[in-house]
């Protein structure tokens, strides 16, 4: 009991403080309110990332040309970025160009590229060889290890899904074709059948066919009905022929003929040149008598008389001459017509001749009358033969019709060839192999969390080294001095400290940590330009608002933390994480580190420490502008701790 009351003694003592300062009392609560802030500003930030990944941007550049391949049109690029797209699992970006995407990671403006080469589907759906289809995930480890993370469990997931999707398509054909296979047996049976009813018929035709030609051999040596109509022909033609032989004329008779027109020829030409010589002197005879005319009218002893008569013989002598042209005109016609007589005369007893000769041989080639009957009787038999030998014909076409039809239903059916899937296995059940291209390597778990590490540890730093001094406290020597000057000569041991902070840290990277860094003196510089600002930060703060400043940087340490996107890629954070993220030193400290450590965002690591530089002016020019000094002897400084 007495231990338990002399406890409670302390205790009340104590509290009596806390009731005469309510400012510590109000520092108490803020104190016990940290853990719960910092508790609900990391969770928070990490919360449900799995729900966020669609903030997380990603590039897809599809450069698939596609593939015909057994008839059938396959993009298997298309058909991934379109599942992808459809699920919204990230913030997928489409771009054209694959340096673009590239350029893109390494920058960190995005998380990781898919790219699908132009010959994808033309290695994948084959499945010639194993992984032949490439699909490449390029992402940056040392952008932000936790983002490629994602990538390699992005590009497992898609491999299995795409060679899942790819045999669930092979398979499809697969059945397809069965199908195809069984709907052709089937018109196969039916093919058969055809042919079977096609046989019988033709074998029925073939019988018929055989008797026909039996009727046909027997009568063989007759003739069909029609042959005794052309007999009765022959026989009437031999008895006109005959007579027509008999009543044929002679030859000399026509010979007779042939030169009685030769003679009307000739005759018809002299008859030509009396004509020509009687208009000859019936001109001369008109122009006598014009000439005569023509004297007599001028004489005085002719009378008028004779004048008339002269005319009326010059008159008529001029008739003359018109009617002895036409007669000449008349008698050349005729002449023609004479001469194209005996030509036709010429060629009618030649004909009449021969015609002669052609009765004479067709009478004596004629074949008897009994032979004739006798060509009668065998055409009845042969007319009966044929009949029978028509129909079986006729039958018989019809089923060869029928065959020649079903051999050609059954050639169509048949396949030309087995259809068969190309490629191997092994290729047909994994034909896809994702490819992890990595830029800016880092070589294992610890190593990609060192860039958020090293702030929290240089802030921490910061914050121990300002307990080492009296914020607000300066020697009176220092009354007279500007602020600046003021504020520099407080911070110049802390500042020292933390530069040593940053070298140590240095080294342990180098030579304990072992981290491999691209390049060393830019790093030094970083570590060494975050641990100043730092400091300035924290003092600043403390300058401000006194203790209960170091107790608000180390909330901003957290808040900053859960929003540099060194844990996880700020996108997965959300919501304020997200929103503060690039106003936030600690941000752009990690991104310096990230570019000097590993050569990420393409090694470069100037801006990023412009941007810190630029925090550290600012939180000069706060611990400049705020807060009151208190000057004391300088034999009154103590430290800030007690040791």
């Amino acid at each position: 009991m007495r231990f338990l009351s002399e406890i409670a003694i302390i205790a009340r003592i104590e509290a009596a403080v806390f009731a005469r300062f309510p400012r510590l009392l109000a520092a108490a609560l803020g104190v016990a309110l940290i853990p719960a802030l910092y508790a609900v500003i990391y969770l928070s930030s990490v919360w449900d990332p799995a729900a966020r990944t669609g903030a997380l941007p990603v590039a897809i550049v599809n450069l698939d040309q596609g593939i015909e391949y057994q008839k059938h049109v396959f993009n298997v690029g298309r058909e991934v970025t379109d599942r992808l797209r459809a699920r919204h699992t990230f913030g997928y970006v489409d771009l054209p160009d694959e340096q673009q995407a590239r350029q893109g990671v390494r920058q960190g403006d995005l998380a990781f590229a898919l790219i699908i080469p132009p010959d994808f589907s033309s290695n994948a759906i084959p499945g010639a060889k194993e992984g032949g289809g490439k699909l490449v995930v390029y992402t940056s480890e040392g952008n932000n290890y936790q983002s490629a993370g994602l990538a390699r469990r992005f590009a497992e997931d898609l491999g299995r899904e795409v060679n899942g999707s790819l045999n669930e398509q092979r398979w499809t054909l697969v059945l397809s074709d069965a199908a195809g296979s069984q709907s052709s047996m089937e018109r196969l049976h039916d093919v058969v059948n055809q042919l079977r009813l096609g046989g019988k018929e033709l074998a029925a035709g073939a019988s018929q066919t055989a008797r026909a030609a039996d009727a046909l051999a027997a009568g063989g040596g007759r003739v069909d009905p029609a042959v005794v109509q052309l007999t009765l022909g022959l026989k009437e033609l031999g008895t006109g022929l005959r007579t027509m032989d008999s009543k044929r004329p002679r030859n000399s008779e026509i010979n007779r003929l042939k030169l009685g027109a030769e003679a009307l020829a000739s005759g018809q030409v002299e008859l030509g040149h009396g004509l020509a010589e009687l208009q000859t002197g019936s001109e001369r005879l008109k122009e006598g008598a014009l000439g005569f005319r023509e004297e007599a009218a001028g004489s005085l002893l002719v009378s008028s008389r004779i004048t008339e008569g002269l005319d009326q013989v010059a008159s008529g002598a001029s008739t003359l001459d018109s009617g002895l042209k036409s007669a000449l005109l008349a008698e050349e016609k005729l002449s023609e017509g004479a001469r194209q007589l005996g030509s036709g005369l010429g060629v009618l007893a030649t004909g009449m001749r021969s015609l002669s000769g052609g009765i004479r041989t067709a009478v004596t080639k004629l074949p008897e009358d009994a032979q004739l009957d006798e060509l009668v009787k065998g055409t009845g038999t042969l007319a009966t033969g044929s009949a029978a030998l028509s129909k079986g014909t006729q039958k018989l076409d019809a089923a060869a019709q029928h065959l020649a039809g079903g051999l050609d239903l059954l050639s169509g059916s048949l396949p030309q060839s087995v259809k068969k899937m190309d490629g191997n296995a092994q290729g047909l059940a994994h034909s896809v192999q994702p490819v992890m291209e990595v830029e800016a390597a880092v070589q294992n778990n610890g190593s990609g969390f060192a860039p958020n590490i090293i702030p929290g540890a240089l802030w921490l730093g910061a914050s121990l080294a300002v307990f080492l001094i009296q914020v607000r406290l300066l020697p009176r020597q220092a009354l007279r001095f500007s602020s600046p000057v003021q504020v520099l000569g407080k911070i110049t041991i802390p500042l020292l400290v933390v530069l040593l902070q940053a070298l140590l840290v240095l080294l342990a990277v180098l030579f304990l940590l072992r981290i491999q860094v691209a390049d060393v003196g830019a790093l030094a510089l970083t570590l060494a330009m975050a641990s100043m600002t730092f400091l300035l930060i924290v003092f600043a703060l403390t300058r401000a608002l006194g203790d209960a400043g170091k107790a608000l940087a180390l909330i901003f340490l957290v808040l900053q933390l859960s929003s540099s996107g060194g844990v996880l890629p700020v996108e997965l954070s959300g919501g304020l994480f997200a929103q503060v993220s690039p106003w936030l030193p600690i941000t752009w400290v990690v991104k310096a580190i990230k570019a000097t450590m590993f050569g990420a965002f393409d090694g470069v690591w100037l801006n990023s420490v412009g941007l810190v530089v630029l925090a550290a002016v600012l939180a000069l020019g706060l611990a400049c502008a705020v807060g009151r000094w208190r000057f004391v002897k300088s034999s009154a400084m103590r430290p800030a701790l007690d040791f």
